[in-house]
């Protein structure tokens, strides 16, 4: 039985059932881990940092030796050397001692404790200290940020600057990643033109192709422009089997609702796809058909740019976050107030409204609508931050209501 005009959730779930083969792994050198997603967990073969040593330019000395100090009564340490980041220390620390040290460098055997030069009295010789400064006083010690056989980064997580920076630490040079998953974007309709070639009056030049590729970069997807195919089922489906070979997911715009024009079921139906749903109670971006070709999804959008965007964000990219081998399948929910009164009649469907997160400056997080929320619109996704959830049949709603958003 075909399922139409299905829920959102249910609609992630039902895509979600495709068990596509997990990606392969290939490694990368440091400089191309970027934004890819980690195929093994790491584990830290050696401490981050690597020995103990110094947060900034001081001395190091034992905390015991300034036990006694006072303003009437301070204690002055003699310096036993000059210890450079990158040196190795050539003298112990010994009651009465205390060695000159510059940030990162490795303290000295004995010390337990340093202080910055700028709260001490000192020559070339020696140091004073006019109060105590208890054992153990600002040492970073070996392993602080990372423990030798803990676990550094897990499989399935995006690489970040700050992982990559973490990985240089532990003397890597290679990654273990995943491979990306392949889309294709198959435009379908007779008046798109590409960007580029003249525009004849009546036509429109192909966005939505650029926009998805944008966005499924983001999800961890190589997106490629598979072309356009002109309104004729015949044709759609024969650059689906095309494409197919090529890649783990499909994706049409163009055709998924119900006019004379709209071929993307008729075209499912010819490659025998298995239909999984038929529309969604969303808008925008309700106007999608979702079908099984064997173990690949082949998801039909709106000719809309705005609304195909919503759905690929709102209601796939569960799915292809998990084809990206991804932990964080599932964006996590935030609670924000209306930033301004929300006015439209009920609608059976849930509304998305596009717009930014604001916090005020007592710490209260609001969503600021942006104008331009049509289907066709994409230039209220430009700086957008945040979709605000309207629920199925809210009625207008007063500036302070709280709703649940996504962030984007």
């Amino acid at each position: 039985m075909l399922r139409k005009s299905v829920a959102p959730e249910e609609a992630r779930e039902l895509i979600l059932q495709i068990r596509s083969p997990e990606p392969s792994s290939e490694r990368v050198p440091l400089t191309a881990a970027y934004g890819r997603v980690l195929a093994e967990d790491v584990t830290a073969e050696l401490p981050i940092p690597p020995f103990d040593r110094s947060p900034f330019d001081g001395y190091a000395f034992r905390g015991e030796d300034t036990a006694a100090a006072s303003e009437n009564h301070p204690v002055t340490l003699r310096i036993t050397e000059e210890i450079p980041a990158g040196s190795v220390p050539a003298i112990d620390i010994t009651p009465g001692y205390a060695a000159k040290i510059l940030t990162g460098a490795p303290m000295p055997r004995g010390a337990d404790s340093t202080i910055k030069y700028e709260l001490t009295e000192f020559t070339a010789e020696t140091v004073t200290f006019k109060k105590p400064v208890p054992p153990g006083s600002d040492v970073v010690y070996a392993g602080d940020d990372v423990a030798a056989g803990s676990l550094a980064a897990r499989r399935g997580d995006v690489i970040s600057p700050a992982t990559v920076g973490l990985f240089a630490s532990l003397g890597k040079t290679e990654i273990p990643v995943f491979r990306r998953p392949r889309a294709a974007v198959l435009n379908t309709g007779s008046e798109l033109v590409e960007p580029g070639e003249p525009l004849p009056y009546g036509k429109i030049y192909n966005s939505s192709v650029f926009t998805l590729i944008g966005a499924l970069a983001e999800l961890g997807v190589e997106g490629y422009n598979a072309g356009v195919a002109r309104d004729d089922p015949a044709e759609i489906a024969a650059a689906i089997e095309k494409n197919l070979p090529l890649c783990d997911v499909i994706i049409t715009t163009g055709g998924a609702s119900v006019g004379d024009y709209d071929f993307s079921l008729a075209s499912a139906e010819k490659l025998g796809a298995e239909t999984l749903f038929w529309k969604t109670k969303l808008k925008p971006g309700g106007a999608m058909l979702a079908s099984r070709v064997g173990d690949k999804l082949l998801l039909s959008l709106s000719g809309n740019p705005g609304s195909a965007l919503m759905a690929l964000l709102h209601i796939a990219s569960p799915f292809l976050r998990r084809l990206a081998g991804r932990r964080d399948i599932s964006p996590e929910p935030v609670f924000a107030r209306l930033g301004e009164p929300y006015n439209r009649a009920a609608s059976p469907r849930t509304r998305l409204l596009r717009g930014r997160l604001d916090i005020s400056a007592d710490g209260t997080a609001y969503f600021i609508e942006y104008d331009e929320q049509g289907g066709g619109a994409l230039s209220s996704f430009a700086g957008c931050d945040l979709l605000g959830e309207i629920p199925p049949g809210s009625p207008p709603l007063p500036a302070g209501t709280l709703i649940r958003a996504w962030r984007i």
